[in-house]
C-alpha cells in the first residue's frame, strides 16, 4: 500500500514535555521518515517553545483561530489558512494571546529530533536561546 491514514479519532494527543500545550505528532503516527508534523492546539495563553533549529525548515499553517508567530524580531499576526515559512537558523515561537483557541499545523523537513528531554545542555542552549519554557513578553 503505497499511503498510510491516520483517522482524527485516532490520533494520539498529549502536552507537550515543556509548555503542556496539547499536540498529536502526525508524523511519527504515519510512520514518517523525511519530515515532521504536528497538530498543536493552543489554548488562550499558551505558547510553543521559543526555538531555532539546526537543518529544519518550518512551515506553520494557521488551521483554526487567529494565530501569532514571532519570528526573530518581526511578529507575524496570521488569519486562519495563513501560513508561513521559517528558515533552520531563525529563532520562533507561536503563542495564542486571544480568547479562544488556535489551531496549527506545523510541517517540518528534513526530520530533525526534537526531544528536549533527550538533549544535551549545549545542544538545548543552541536551539532554545531563552530557554525551553520562555514565554513571550505579551504572555509573560
Amino acid at each position: 500500500m503505497g499511503y498510510t491514514l491516520l483517522p482524527a479519532a485516532e490520533a494520539h494527543w498529549r502536552p507537550s514535555n515543556q509548555m503542556g500545550v496539547q499536540n498529536t505528532d502526525l508524523a511519527t503516527q504515519l510512520g514518517a521518515t523525511t519530515l515532521g508534523a504536528r497538530l498543536w492546539r493552543l489554548k488562550p495563553g499558551q505558547a510553543s517553545t521559543r526555538h531555532r533549529h539546526r537543518s529544519q525548515h518550518e512551515l506553520y499553517v494557521l488551521l483554526e483561530g487567529n494565530g501569532r508567530i514571532r519570528v526573530g524580531a518581526d511578529l507575524l499576526t496570521l488569519t486562519a489558512l495563513s501560513s508561513v515559512l521559517v528558515d533552520p537558523a531563525e529563532v520562533r515561537q507561536v503563542f495564542n494571546d486571544t480568547d479562544q483557541d488556535a489551531l496549527w499545523l506545523i510541517v517540518g523537513a528534513p526530520a530533525e529530533t526534537a526531544n528536549t528531554l533527550e538533549m544535551t545542555p549545549e545542544l538545548l542552549a543552541e536551539l532554545y536561546p531563552d530557554g525551553p519554557r520562555a514565554l513571550p513578553p505579551e504572555l509573560a
